[in-house]
């Protein structure tokens, strides 16, 4: 077996089951109209799996829940408000950054409520709970930008290879990164792609500065601490000097939870990019 070969059977491993998470999202979207009220535009799929940058490891896949410009609650209030709701709805919920995590039917959805700048265009503000602030974004500039990179199996693998190692590398900075790391690469060259990428995690990441393409007032990279980024640098100097690809991504044996999170077969990102509510 070739390393390109061991790379995307690792990968494969992985891969999640967006027929689980749509499910899991029509459970929980009658709950979300109904706390939204007149004020919801759309609940959509967003990040990874909108994005077609998935794995079984992590969340099972966002929801980004537009809610109009009308909306008389403030961003702190909107979340706090619909952590409330759906815990008093019976789901087990845990506050993060900018979503609100979920558990339904054994998935793990996250909610991102969002308020729309105007009654025009996508961009929103969003609650940084964990900052106590906002910020600007507009998730369809995200999915383009890495939708259109080329480097989705490579991103994937870098996301693998985080979750196995329980780093904290939140993943749109991840893919931003994983991007630069790879310019001027080949776009049919897995393994190696991977080698560069843990290479630029160990030598060059912990002073380089990400600008969110949809927010230049955002930046991505302040979203870790040093402390945080030299973790992922000296475990990516760890991996990229061990002797076998089984070592460098760490293939650890699954867990009945992830079989059952891989059992059935792919479903491309163009779908899911697709799902939105109310489905039509």
């Amino acid at each position: 077996m070739t390393p390109d070969e061991y790379t995307l059977k690792i990968i494969d491993k992985y891969v999640v089951d967006i027929e689980k998470a749509q499910a899991a999202g029509n459970t929980i979207y009658p709950t979300i109209q109904t706390w939204a009220g007149s004020y919801l535009v759309k609940a959509e799929f967003s990040g990874s799996l909108a994005k077609g940058t998935a794995i079984a490891l992590s969340s099972d896949a966002d929801i980004f829940i537009s809610l109009s410009s009308t909306t008389k609650e403030t961003l702190q209030e909107i979340y706090s408000s619909l952590y409330t709701y759906v815990t008093k709805a019976g789901y087990t919920a845990r506050k993060q950054n900018v979503s609100i995590g979920v558990d339904v039917n054994g998935r793990k959805l996250d909610l991102v409520p969002g308020k729309r700048q105007s009654q025009h265009g996508n961009d929103h503000s969003l609650c940084r709970f964990k900052a106590a602030s906002w910020t600007k974004t507009n998730i369809h500039t995200h999915i383009n930008h890495i939708q259109n990179s080329n480097r989705i199996q490579e991103i994937k693998l870098t996301k693998i290879w985080r979750e196995l190692h329980n780093l904290d590398f939140p993943s749109f900075y991840l893919e931003m990164v994983v991007i630069d790391a790879l310019k001027y690469k080949s776009t049919n060259d897995l393994a190696n792609n991977f080698m560069a990428v843990l290479n630029f995690l160990a030598n060059d990441f912990t002073s380089k500065t990400y600008t969110d393409p949809a927010n230049s007032n955002n930046t991505i990279s302040d979203d870790l601490t040093l402390a945080e980024k030299k973790k992922i640098a000296t475990q990516a100097n760890s991996s990229k000097n061990e002797k076998n690809w089984g070592s460098i991504v760490w293939w650890i044996k699954q867990s009945n939870y992830q079989k059952k999170m891989v059992k059935s077969s792919y479903v491309s990102h163009l779908n899911a990019n697709k799902l939105f509510w109310p489905l039509i």
